[in-house]
């Protein structure tokens, strides 16, 4: 019977979607399990899932899907997850004295709703400005990475990221533009597919419309090589 009022109050919310925190809901115990045993149950489960729906799993284009998927929730992308495989970021004393808006652009976001377990596809945009650390250019695009490849929701993503290049720089000047696509709403539900879902984190001196308005200038950049 609480099963069946759990589920009688899940559809009441509807697609009434809830984020609760900026950070994933992760159990305490989540990573006592290894990767290994954790694919062997999730294959389990996969096949169980497909069997309910009345696929045939001894065909040979499907026999191995379940073992498929598991290794791809676990290995790929759900891989963020796991904190041991969070990017190490290489900050280095700005030597230079460059003290201009760096920014990083149209970086590839491939996360997934963790309301329907479909794919966000999109772009990052992330800037910062040094008080004296620079940060290797391909850690900015490790740090989006990692905090996508697991269930998100786009909002807790974007705020995830700034932390973490806050935290890496020492620094509040740092911010984040992501535009994407979730297929939770173009493939399912009202089946849009034109739109796209655009969120943002400011911190520091980005939280001033001239330096804000910098950064979006240049966002707009024609990229051509």
């Amino acid at each position: 019977m609480k099963i069946d009022k759990a589920l009688e109050a899940l559809e009441a919310m509807g697609d009434n979607h809830i984020a609760t925190s900026a950070v994933n809901p992760i159990r305490e115990d989540a990573f006592d399990t290894s990767d290994e045993d954790k694919i062997r149950s999730i294959t389990k489960d996969v096949f169980h899932i497909m069997e309910t729906l009345g696929l045939d799993l001894t065909d040979d284009s499907l026999k191995g899907t379940p073992h498929r998927v598991a290794k791809m929730f676990v290995n790929e992308i759900f891989a963020g997850l796991h904190p041991d495989r969070k990017p190490k970021a290489s900050v280095f004393e700005n030597q230079y004295q460059y003290g201009e808006m760096l920014v990083e652009k149209n970086i590839t976001v491939y996360s997934t709703c963790e309301h329907h377990l479909l794919p966000i596809v999109g772009r990052a945009h992330v800037a910062y400005i040094s008080n004296g650390n620079v940060i290797g250019l391909s850690k900015m695009n490790r740090i989006v990475d990692y905090y996508a490849k697991r269930p998100q929701v786009q909002e807790r993503m974007t705020m995830q990221i700034v932390q973490e290049l806050q935290k890496s720089l020492g620094t509040e000047n740092v911010a984040c533009i992501i535009d994407a696509k979730h297929l939770c709403v173009n493939s399912r539900g009202i089946r849009d597919i034109e739109s796209s879902t655009v969120t943002s984190e400011f911190g520091g001196v980005f939280k001033d419309k001239a330096v804000k308005r910098e950064f979006l200038d240049y966002i707009k950049l024609e990229t051509n090589f």
